[in-house]
């Protein structure tokens, strides 16, 4: 498999947020050519991550910032830069998904979504998208 990438920009607002970038997926798919495959997103940052849960409903981000708060407190933490939470809350979730492509597409379940998690922001932020294709990349 032939890995070729494209970076999607994100800028957040507040110091935790969940992004849906859906969108943003499936642009970066459609540039990079990729009809059937899968595509590998990877988040660079240490104290943000990726998921992919229900999309239709915009309080599930909500939800997800609260229940984040409640499972990672601002405890005593070694690391004193004042962000222990959100490099514990990143890693929880992790920093890359791998996902299938059909018809140009990412092929999520009805509902789903894919989100990018701020937990120390707001900030300029970007995710990789490799296409991962059999034979050759498709030309862009």
């Amino acid at each position: 498999m032939s890995p070729r990438k494209r970076e999607i920009a994100i800028q957040t607002r507040a110091k935790e947020e969940v992004q849906d970038i859906t969108a943003q997926v499936n642009e970066a798919i459609g540039a990079l050519g990729v009809q059937e495959g899968f595509v590998l997103l990877f988040c660079p940052h240490t104290t943000a991550a990726l998921t992919v849960n229900e999309a239709a409903d915009p309080d599930v981000r909500e939800d997800f910032r609260r229940a984040f708060s409640q499972m990672v407190p601002n405890i005593s933490f070694y690391h004193e830069e004042g962000n222990s939470p959100a490099h514990v809350r990143a890693a929880l979730l992790g920093p890359s998904l791998l996902l299938p492509v059909e018809g140009g597409r990412l092929a999520l379940g009805t509902w789903q979504g894919v989100y990018f998690c701020e937990f120390d922001g707001p900030r300029r932020r970007q995710v990789w998208v490799y296409a991962l294709v059999e034979g050759k990349a498709a030309q862009s």
